[in-house]
């Protein structure tokens, strides 16, 4: 449970299946997995007023569980306090931090080595990105 007012989150649940249609073009896809997310407050739980929006891009190579990511957002109902993923957590459920972002300013990018676990139940869709206000 968070302590924060957060403006949004984003589950890669709805990321991985649509890996698909987005596809990974740049990648080979035998070793590296494409994610992307829409962020908005109706997606926080419970849901906010904010009228916050964003995109969350990761990019997992699994053969050394390197995740590099880009989160951009805008309309926040002030400046943004802090920024991660959380999970492993099912959609509509909170979950504790397990990789921070660094900075707090629109885009967030950055790479972090997954454990093998932490892996696994990012692509089974149970990570969400999630940026917090002080509102």
């Amino acid at each position: 449970m968070f302590t924060h007012r957060s403006f949004t989150k984003t589950l890669f649940a709805s990321a991985v299946l649509a890996m698909g249609i987005a596809g990974c073009n740049a990648m080979p896809p035998s070793n590296k997995v494409a994610l992307s997310g829409q962020m908005s407050a109706a997606q926080e739980v419970p849901a906010t007023a904010s009228t916050g929006t964003g995109t969350a891009e990761a990019w997992l190579n699994k053969d050394t569980n390197l995740l590099t990511w880009k989160v951009s957002f805008t309309g926040l109902t002030g400046p943004a306090t802090a920024a991660h993923f959380h999970g492993p957590a099912p959609a509509g459920s909170n979950a504790g931090v397990v990789v921070p972002f660094s900075g707090t300013t629109s885009p967030l990018e950055g790479q972090a080595t997954l454990t093998p676990a932490q892996a696994a139940d990012l692509l089974a869709g149970k990570w969400y990105a999630n940026v917090h206000t002080a509102a």
